[in-house]
């Protein structure tokens, strides 16, 4: 009975062991898709999120560029989207893009804020297999009316945002 319950103790450590290695070769990547509503170049309180956005997921090797995986996302009412990712890409460099928006009069992609860079593996120190993108997003065809006031409480002009942002 002994060498029954040494065995039995054995293999479940085994299997534990194998499951805990199987999850942190998996991983999702998340963030959250917005409308810029002040064309401004980043969120401000009157940014919208985007529901039913599309983003795409892409890795390439750093030696050669090959791509060694790609994934897709959508977003839900509150902007945000969650892509499955199997396996570590320690030696990928990885990247979500922004694909399109939904809305009509919110669907130009914001400069500098269309695409973010992500690092998926578990070789980084992070513990959880949850990996988050920066908030990517598309300028509204028209400002809202209030941005002139959302843009002042912010201590900016409109010349800095033609100067340093868009």
């Amino acid at each position: 009975m002994a060498k029954f319950s040494s065995l039995a103790v054995v293999l479940l450590i085994g299997a534990l062991c194998f499951l805990s290695v199987a999850h942190c070769d998996d991983f999702h990547v998340e963030g959250k898709i917005y409308c810029d509503t002040c064309r401004c170049g980043f969120e401000t309180r009157v940014s919208e999120p985007i529901k039913g956005a599309k983003v795409g997921l892409e890795c390439k090797n750093r030696e050669g560029g090959h791509v060694t995986f790609t994934g897709e996302g959508e977003t839900d009412a509150s902007g945000t989207y969650s892509i499955a990712v199997n396996g570590d890409h320690e030696e990928d460099v990885c990247e979500v893009i922004t694909k399109e928006s939904p809305v009509e009069d919110c669907n130009e992609p914001v400069k500098g804020r269309s695409s973010g860079r992500v690092a998926i593996t578990a070789n980084n120190g992070i513990p959880s297999p949850v990996r988050f993108v920066n908030s990517l997003g598309f300028l509204r065809k028209e400002p809202l009316s209030e941005c002139p006031r959302v843009i002042a409480e912010l201590g900016l002009t409109p010349d800095d945002l033609n100067r340093g942002f868009m």
